[in-house]
């Protein structure tokens, strides 16, 4: 499904949250909202939902203005995966995983299947955690679990607002990597919003940039770093390469650290070895 900003003006008084965004999300496509706090990043991602509401301007999916259609039904279409998951502490991980299936009437045959067939998706043993509990489950765990939640019933958008950042380095790697390689196999438009430029970077297939409302530039990562509208676009990508380098840079004196070469060893061996490891 492709999603449509036309014209989109979202104010508070006198205040803009957002200024005559233009934009469109392909069908597929892995789309990051990315820039400062108070950029307008969440203010857009619940517009497609709804759950905002633009005072001038149209959302579109498949060209098809989002005011046309019903409520319920368009949320239906589309999951949702907050920072704060919100598990139902009452229910077990089938049932949270297996409740909108259960809304929209699946059999309690079918949710199972469904629930069976997602664990193992998100390297989770469904046998081992079908009956578990949210306190039952570490943070990266119960994310994982509110990933399936959201994509349960097979949804053609999911929408992720900072999903990842309350988790500790380690969890929130892998779930990135998780995530995208999801999206691949699944084939679902995907809307992410993330203030880090680093965790953008790896997982865009393109990135619209905000500031203070407004747009400031829509690309591929690879063509924004090469040529950025704006000083504040620069700025920002700056920030994500010294970051890069920072964590490259760790990763070399690693390496040096835990190899051992001769005095015949030639030095472009040496350094290829290095560069190798640093970037793994």
């Amino acid at each position: 499904m492709t999603i449509t900003f036309k014209n989109v003006t979202k104010k508070y008084g006198d205040k803009a949250v957002l200024s005559d965004i233009n934009f469109s999300i392909e069908s597929h496509e892995f789309f990051v909202l990315a820039g400062s706090s108070g950029g307008g990043k969440t203010t857009l991602l619940k517009m497609i939902n709804r759950l905002i509401e633009p005072n001038e301007g149209q959302v579109l999916i498949d060209d098809q203005d989002i005011q046309t259609i019903n409520l319920r039904d368009l949320r239906l279409q589309i999951g949702y995966v907050l920072q704060q998951i919100a598990l139902f502490p009452n229910m077990t991980v089938l049932e949270n995983i297996g409740l909108i299936p259960t809304m929209k009437g699946w059999s309690k045959k079918e949710t199972r299947a469904r629930v069976l067939e997602l664990l193992p998706l998100v390297g989770l043993d469904a046998e081992k955690y079908l009956n578990r509990y949210p306190h039952e489950l570490s943070g990266g765990e119960a994310q994982r679990i509110g990933i399936l939640r959201a994509i349960a019933c097979k949804p053609k958008i999911i929408l992720m607002d900072e999903p990842f950042s309350a988790l500790d380095p380690i969890s929130r790697k892998q779930l990135q990597e998780l995530v995208k390689d999801l999206q691949k196999t699944l084939k679902i438009t995907t809307v992410f919003v993330t203030h880090d430029m680093s965790e953008g970077m790896a997982m865009a297939d393109r990135i619209a940039i905000l500031k203070d409302g407004e747009l400031q530039q829509v690309g591929r990562p690879q063509e924004i770093l090469n040529a950025p509208a704006n000083t504040f676009v620069a700025d920002f990508f700056t920030d994500y390469q010294q970051d890069l380098s920072q964590y490259k840079l760790k990763n070399l004196e690693q390496a040096l650290a835990t190899h051992t070469f001769s005095e015949e060893t030639p030095l472009t061996e040496i350094l290829n070895s290095l560069e190798d490891d640093a970037h793994e």
